[in-house]
């Protein structure tokens, strides 16, 4: 492998109290000795310090963690002034299509605004600097529902269907309008479903986990067959990480598990998981707990990422297959109900949202 093109030292990571950011800073500090990481985190319903505990005692000096929001321009410039960053991971978003469809203008806020906001921030701060690096973190869902066949490319046109797909989308490009007309050197990542430790239990499997450990009924969309390719966190974070360091200023790479499955099949294979690991006193199906419910409104019917470009130009893949993954997870939501307890409690109760009411 070729030298890195660049090397973080100082890493401002956004949104590291939610899901995907609490793995990757994890990740980043094992990964690099040499690194020390800065969490900004606003701790709203879907961060939580649970999900970090151990960090500071394991990584030490090299771990800050600041609780801001990333829409405060102010308290953004003080962080990448007074921590010397060079290196800014951007996850911090409002990220649940049901709840987009509940209170759109939030998700315009925090998205749209909050990303400005950080490029400003990192603009006013790097000024004429190339040794530096603004990765986004974004979503395969800014180019809208395929058809059976094909496949998302980086060249996909955006055509999003919910109010948080047409955030990220926005924020997508606020960022590459940020590289062509003032210079930062950024990249973008578009992922596809991510799943594994620490996923708020408002998102479909670990809410089918909780679900089908207290015997209540598995709500599943329509008809069940709408399609999401799946990516581990770990193998995403591997991909960030390999992207910011070795990835091409101004360019966009789609990260994708190779896994489609329709959302009736994820349920079935977890039911399966969760009755073999933790099988009920009468050893009854918890497919049976199955219950079809009212479609979401603008539900894609299928996304398929093509990851070709990331796989040649900088040899990543996916390590976990979906049966693997999935099995891991199950495991660790056994292991970790205190945790959900912990996180969910006087946030979120488990009931239906994006009806648009």
């Amino acid at each position: 492998m070729s030298d890195p093109i660049h090397r973080p030292r100082r890493m401002l990571v956004t949104g590291g109290a939610g899901f995907i950011g609490c793995n990757f800073v994890r990740h980043v500090l094992a990964a690099d000795r040499e690194l020390s990481v800065v969490n900004v985190d606003a701790l709203t319903y879907a961060g939580h310090l649970a999900s970090l505990r151990g960090v500071a005692e394991a990584f030490g000096e090299r771990y800050r963690f600041e609780r801001a929001d990333i829409r405060d321009a102010e308290a953004m410039r003080r962080i990448f002034a007074e921590h010397g960053i060079d290196t800014a991971v951007h996850f911090a978003a409002e990220s649940h299509v049901d709840r987009s469809i509940d209170g759109p203008l939030l998700f315009l806020d925090t998205n749209v605004r909050g990303t400005g906001v950080l490029l400003e921030a990192a603009r006013a701060t790097w000024g004429e600097r190339r040794d530096v690096r603004f990765h986004h973190v974004s979503t395969d869902e800014v180019f809208g529902s395929l058809g059976e066949g094909g496949l998302f490319s980086e060249d996909t046109p955006y055509d999003p269907s919910s109010p948080y797909s047409a955030s990220k989308a926005a924020s997508d490009h606020l960022v590459r309008a940020w590289h062509r007309t003032f210079g930062i050197p950024i990249t973008i990542s578009n992922c596809s479903n991510n799943y594994g430790p620490f996923q708020f239990p408002e998102k479909l499997i670990p809410l089918m986990i909780r679900n089908a450990l207290a015997d209540k009924a598995l709500p599943v969309y329509g008809d069940g067959r709408n399609v999401r390719d799946w990516l581990h966190v770990a193998d995403h974070c591997r991909a960030i990480d390999l992207v910011l360091r070795q990835g091409l200023p101004g360019r966009t790479y789609n990260v994708g598990g190779h896994s489609e499955k329709a959302n009736i099949e994820v349920v079935h294979l977890l039911c399966d998981t969760v009755d073999e690991l933790r099988p009920r006193a009468d050893r009854s199906r918890r497919r049976d707990l199955v219950a079809f419910v009212k479609d979401r409104p603008g539900h894609d019917r299928r996304y398929a990422i093509d990851s070709s470009r990331i796989e040649r130009e900088l040899g990543w893949g996916p390590q976990l297959s979906f049966e693997q993954g999935l099995r891991q997870t199950v495991a660790w939501y056994l292991e970790h109900e205190g945790w959900c307890d912990e996180v969910t409690h006087a946030r979120y109760d488990g009931g239906r949202l994006g009806l648009g009411g």
